[in-house]
């Protein structure tokens, strides 16, 4: 019996690097072959690292893997919107 695959490429505009897996972190977003999650990348970026910072401490990540998760969270919050409700 063949196995189907779970691994979903995420992003909008289909941008490479960026998968979810339910069998890597749970599912949340990381790059691609690692263990490393967009959420890590961005907190790192809010802290102040800079992304020449982040690939010292990741060498493995390249700068597009990088961008790509920035683009990737970009993307969501540019597409997350709030509509209000009104009571009937």
């Amino acid at each position: 019996m063949e196995q189907s695959c779970n691994i979903t490429r995420l992003s909008y505009s289909m941008k490479p690097h960026i998968i979810s897996d339910p069998d890597i972190m749970v599912g949340q977003p990381v790059i691609e072959g690692t263990r490393i999650t967009v959420h890590l990348i961005l907190e790192e970026l809010a802290q102040g690292q800079t992304i020449d910072d982040i690939l010292r401490s990741f060498p493995h990540l390249s700068r597009e893997a990088v961008q790509a998760a920035i683009d990737f969270a970009s993307e969501l919050v540019d597409s997350t919107r709030v509509y209000p409700m009104h009571a009937a």
